[in-house]
């Protein structure tokens, strides 16, 4: 009897896989711990659901991100969220404290700073692309997007930091 075993695998596989990329791809989208713990949990009962209609996904991993990012989009709409200045603002550190971790994450604190000021279209891939550790391909297939409007949007946006930076 092969029944829904293989899918059953291949999702636990995934979870295991991604279930920290994605936590990671939605906190630093709405910056908050609790929100983005709820959606790449909704995240994965949603691709859950979708394959235990029999559906089929070619790409998992990129298709948990394109999940991920419409759960965003629909938590964005329905409540807006605060920016990143005001948290910080209200004593929000969005990196782990330390001696030994101090110039990493003052490093990595300025660089999310100055993805926070790219345009969103390429804010967006960038993270993907560099955070999330995901191909071009995979971005677009997240994306609904072509391939080359995403590899063009990650040059400009590397082009756009880079202008920030200087």
């Amino acid at each position: 009897m092969q029944g829904p075993q293989p899918q059953h695998d291949e999702f636990l596989q995934a979870y295991d896989q991604y279930a920290d990329a994605i936590f990671r791809h939605c906190y630093y989208r709405v910056y908050d711990r609790e929100k983005a713990k709820e959606l790449s949990q909704e995240c994965f009962m949603k691709t859950w659901e979708y394959l235990s209609q029999g559906k089929k996904v070619d790409n998992l991993r990129a298709f948990l991100y394109r999940v991920a990012n419409n759960l965003i989009i629909d938590s964005s709409r329905k409540k807006k969220e605060s920016s990143l200045d005001a948290m910080m603002e209200e004593g929000f550190e969005p990196r782990e404290t330390g001696p030994e971790k101090t110039t990493v994450a003052a490093e990595a604190g300025q660089m999310i700073a100055l993805l926070d000021k790219l345009d969103e279209k390429y804010r967006d891939v960038v993270r993907m692309r560099y955070l999330d550790d995901l191909s071009p391909k995979e971005i677009a297939l997240a994306l609904g997007e072509s391939e080359n409007v995403v590899s063009v949007r990650i040059h400009r946006g590397i082009k756009q930091l880079r202008e920030y930076m200087a």
